[in-house]
């Protein structure tokens, strides 16, 4: 097959659509689940804050205007073709994209230059967090999303052993939301990642966040998991915005990936309602 040459503007132009329309268009699945949990909530205080939320959504959609004033930390996982040469950098075309969405499609700039010390806001959102795995293909895709800090930093990571089994990864999970409380932003989407090292399950997690809530894990053992979990965080009762009822988190995600033999390594990344991803193909 011959190498496909795609043009680092092509790139930048796809980067900017995809972070603009995250951060302006719910998806269907996560508007879906809202409208399902209003049929369902019993309290007038829980049906109220929902029908808020899709109507903010629909407004949101309709004029073009973010979902949310927290417009995120740009995230991208790209799935890169091993039969494609970009004409340009990259690295520096992703980093245009999300730079020209956020200024041009007056997103919130969320990004400081340093962590601890000078905390300088860079007033473009860059850097974006770039997750880069070389697939088979001449294509380029891109899941892209806008990771709001309410619900990241609420996140937790634990390197359990094997003794602890699928109940102790149970219990993690569901001691991780209860911590959570009503601070994510509820109802949230849980993402878990379980596997791999101590990175790699992070990043797992955050990846269950960006999928499709109305999917499953292949396994049917994880699938139903997700299903258990799922009714378990809602019976906490923490409810929409954390003012009680039926509905505090709309999905639970499950990733996996191959570990070491002594470990089991367990990430919870806590998604708000305003689940902010898009995806393209080049």
């Amino acid at each position: 097959m011959d190498v496909r040459t795609i043009a680092a503007a092509d790139i930048t132009a796809a980067v900017k659509k995809l972070f603009m329309d995250c951060n302006y268009f719910i998806g269907r699945d996560i508007l879906q689940s809202l409208e399902t949990a209003l049929g369902i909530e019993d309290s007038p205080v829980a049906k109220s804050v929902l029908s808020q939320i899709i109507e903010n959504d629909q407004i949101a959609a309709r004029e073009e205007i973010p979902l949310c004033q927290d417009t995120g930390l740009a995230v991208l996982f790209v799935e890169y073709g091993d039969k494609v040469a970009v004409d340009g950098c990259f690295e520096d075309a992703v980093q245009q994209g999300v730079r020209e969405a956020y200024i041009d499609g007056y997103l919130r700039k969320s990004v400081v230059s340093d962590p601890v010390f000078d905390r300088v806001n860079t007033r473009d959102n860059t850097p974006a967090v770039i997750h880069t795995k070389i697939v088979s293909g001449s294509t380029i895709r891109f899941t892209a999303g806008g990771k709001g800090f309410g619900s990241e930093n609420m996140s937790a990571i634990k390197m359990l052993t094997p003794a602890y089994g699928v109940e102790g990864v149970k219990q993690f999970i569901l001691d991780t939301v209860r911590t959570a409380g009503p601070n994510p932003c509820p109802p949230i989407v849980v993402g878990v990642g379980i596997g791999g090292t101590f990175e790699r399950a992070a990043q797992l997690a955050k990846k269950a966040t960006f999928r499709a809530i109305d999917t499953h894990h292949p396994d049917a053992r994880y699938a139903a998991l997700e299903d258990e979990l799922l009714t378990e965080i809602n019976k906490t009762g923490f409810g929409p915005a954390g003012l009680g009822g039926k509905t505090t988190a709309l999905g639970v995600n499950i990733e996996t990936a191959p570990t070491h033999i002594a470990g089991m390594p367990v990430a919870v990344n806590i998604c708000c309602h305003a689940a902010r991803h898009a995806s393209a193909e080049i």
